[in-house]
């Protein structure tokens, strides 16, 4: 099964907070939409840019990406 990472990206010095949020709001949808998430997380690159991030099953990209508008997405070996 082949899996990609969605990342959406917060800049600021409020964006480690929202990440944390925008996270909670991912894992509530995934389990709304009865969708397969292998992993979700948050993670600070700087003091001002953070990001929230899943992991799910690259079949389900198109249809997670037109709903929930990932900023990037990077391929999982």
């Amino acid at each position: 099964m082949k899996k990609i990472k969605l990342i959406w990206d917060f800049r600021g010095i409020n964006g480690q907070k929202t990440s944390i949020h925008q996270e909670k709001h991912l894992v509530e949808y995934f389990k709304l939409e009865n969708k397969r998430l292998f992993e979700s997380g948050t993670e600070t690159v700087s003091e001002i840019h953070s990001f929230a991030y899943t992991i799910i099953n690259i079949d389900d990209l198109d249809e997670i990406k037109m709903r929930l508008k990932p900023h990037r997405a990077q391929n999982i070996i």
